[in-house]
């Protein structure tokens, strides 16, 4: 290991809204320094290098790189241009601007995708009875990332002889597939409403709204103006029917998307629900709608019913993400050594 890649990297999980900053310190088992997270809002700072200089001189930490995981694609790994953000960030300006040694940009959901390898038993709620899966226990594994928040995310965890890596996809843009006539009723509607209709137009934020319209049209009720937070406050307090119909609702689709999901990427060691969206819509999960429509595919039923679902409650899944792939880069493992099943005693 070099000794610059043993002082600690600077990780910054940048959206639309929120940029956040922390730290990783590789040489520990749990690399992100949680007393060295810090939150800023995009719109009242000029250029991440700004905001980059504002955490720095306030924690005082050094650092002599740094991985960016931003809500766009990278493109030939040196620029993002971050969607519902103003700023357009460059690895090497970046890196010239801060004086750090390199930059290392990546997707946020691939970063979200790497945070499984760091979770911990507090950061997992278990979603169904299936035991929880332990990466790197076999030599093969896939597991399947799928997280609902501005949009949704898709991703891909691949274990193989001890290494990972991540699927990049944009799985969030495929098409819905409608399964119950209530589903033919919601697709119709939004058909009308956008043309073509992707898995994102019902499984996000917005998506909660769409399905909330959908929901009213079909029972002929006129919707009230509501934004996602008031029609999941207003199902917890059971004080709106269609608001709570419309949260069962997207639960079964969610399901049902994410079920696909483990089809489309033979992920069938398990799934990992994230997302700003998982910890408010927890108890509809779990309530047995998600799990009997992500095990209702036909002849692969026995099979589904098997495959673990869990759902990541860490707050900071982004900047966990970053912390592992400052690990690989640092050329430590992520994974502990297996024992060779060949090994004799």
């Amino acid at each position: 290991m070099s000794p610059s890649r043993s002082v600690p990297t600077l990780l910054v999980d940048l959206g639309g809204t929120n940029v956040r900053f922390g730290v990783a310190d590789t040489s520990r088992e749990r690399p992100l320094l949680a007393d060295s997270i810090r939150r800023y809002r995009v719109a009242e700072h000029d250029s991440l290098v700004a905001t980059a200089r504002q955490y720095l001189d306030e924690t005082g930490l050094t650092v002599k790189r740094a991985i960016v995981a931003a809500a766009g694609r990278i493109v030939d790994g040196e620029t993002v241009k971050v969607t519902n953000n103003p700023w357009a960030i460059s690895a090497h300006q970046t890196a010239e601007a801060l004086g750090l040694e390199h930059v290392h940009l990546v997707n946020d959901f691939a970063a979200q995708s790497m945070a499984v390898t760091l979770l911990h038993g507090d950061d997992l709620v278990d979603v169904g009875t299936v035991p929880r899966p332990v990466v790197g226990a076999e030599d093969e594994q896939t597991f399947a990332i799928v997280g609902p928040g501005t949009g949704l995310g898709v991703g891909g965890l691949l274990v193989r002889g001890g290494h990972c890596s991540v699927l990049q996809t944009e799985g969030g843009h495929a098409g819905f597939a409608a399964h119950t006539p209530e589903d033919i009723a919601i697709l119709d509607y939004l058909n009308h409403k956008y043309g073509r209709v992707s898995n994102e137009r019902l499984i996000c934020g917005q998506g909660l709204v769409n399905l909330y319209d959908a929901i009213c049209h079909m029972v002929g009720a006129q919707p009230a103006d509501l934004k996602p937070e008031d029609i999941t406050a207003r199902a917890k307090a059971d004080s709106c029917p269609l608001c709570t119909r419309t949260v069962e609702t997207f639960a079964g689709i969610f399901g049902s998307v994410a079920g696909d999901l483990v089809l489309t990427l033979g992920a069938w060691d398990g799934v990992y629900l994230t997302g700003g969206l998982i910890p408010v819509l927890l108890p509809w999960l779990e309530r047995g709608r998600f799990r009997e429509r992500f095990e209702a595919k036909g002849r692969f039923r026995d099979i589904m019913e098997k495959v673990p679902t869990q759902a990541i409650m860490n707050p900071e899944p982004g900047l966990l993400g970053g912390a592992a792939l400052a690990v690989l880069d640092s050329g430590r493992p992520l994974l502990p050594r297996r024992e060779s099943s060949h090994a004799t005693a």
